[in-house]
């Protein structure tokens, strides 16, 4: 059963920039009613007004996502400004640079409560409204490095990997309901993620910089073609989303070599800013 994004409620996070931004604007201009989530008011603010100007019904609720008493409050707060909710597009997420040694355990529980258990809670907590719809979608944004897991990304890959493991089980369990699970792999998408990653507490951070531009330099497909292509598994409801050419060249790699894909992949130009990355 195909979805209908117009007139559909959709609670989109990470809305203020990059793919939800991009995300926020294409949606509106089907017909959705949107509830942005982010904790950047001004960056909410202005792409709401970009999408209420493209025909959208809009929400903007400001809140942290590793903020489990604001995350279990948002579902009530959409049910009264929009009636319900029909999709729930967990795209907020952050980076950490550093290998692991160079990281702190509150580096990684930090990054861990906003990319796994803030879509984790947020999932849980809209699920009784997403029953109540005829049809309904959990989107979760993984990433390549829910594939792979590469040098100085030890935090973010466990993060990518467990939202993934965490939606395969989800939508086996939800099979046969009203509720359809799309996990979403990008490549190298031109955000801020990257830009704006935290430094690990005992990473170099002139050599943290560095590395983190290098990567940025490395990532190719744009946020629109990101969000066109996401907003194209939502209304056919694929289970599986590979984005950019990259990602469909890594998911055959790790799949041919399991165990040796590094030693194929970490050769690249395109992984270079990531191996930077990895020896602060």
């Amino acid at each position: 059963m195909a979805l209908n994004l117009s007139g559909a409620v959709i609670v989109l996070t990470g809305a203020a920039s990059g793919i939800g931004a991009a995300l926020a604007v294409q949606l509106a201009a089907k017909g959705a009613k949107l509830a942005l989530v982010d904790r950047d008011a001004g960056g909410l603010d202005a792409v709401a007004e970009r999408a209420r100007a493209s025909g959208g019904t809009v929400t903007t609720h400001v809140l942290d996502i590793a903020d489990a008493a604001a995350i279990a409050a948002l579902p009530a707060a959409v049910e009264q400004a929009h009636g319900g909710a029909t999709i729930l597009v967990n795209n907020a997420g952050v980076a950490l640079a550093g290998t692991f040694e160079l990281a702190s355990l509150e580096d990684f529980e930090w990054l861990m409560n906003i990319n796994f258990w803030g879509a984790v809670r947020l999932s849980y907590a809209f699920l009784p409204l997403l029953r109540q719809a005829p049809a309904a979608q959990i989107v979760l944004t993984s990433s390549v490095f829910g594939l792979i897991g590469p040098p100085g990304q030890t935090a973010y890959a466990a993060s990518k990997f467990a939202l993934r493991g965490f939606g395969e089980a989800l939508r086996h369990e939800l099979e046969g309901t009203n509720i359809g699970v799309t996990l979403v792999h990008p490549g190298g998408v031109d955000t801020n993620i990257a830009r704006n990653s935290r430094i690990g507490k005992f990473f170099d951070p002139a050599l943290a910089r560095a590395g983190i531009a290098m990567f940025q330099k490395s990532l190719k497909t744009k946020p629109d073609a990101a969000a066109a292509r996401i907003i194209r598994g939502i209304e056919t409801r694929e289970k599986r989303v590979l984005i950019g050419a990259d990602a469909y060249q890594i998911d055959i790699i790790q799949r041919l070599l399991p165990v040796r894909y590094w030693s194929l992949i970490g050769r690249s130009a395109r992984e270079l800013g990531a191996a930077v990355l990895s020896k602060g």
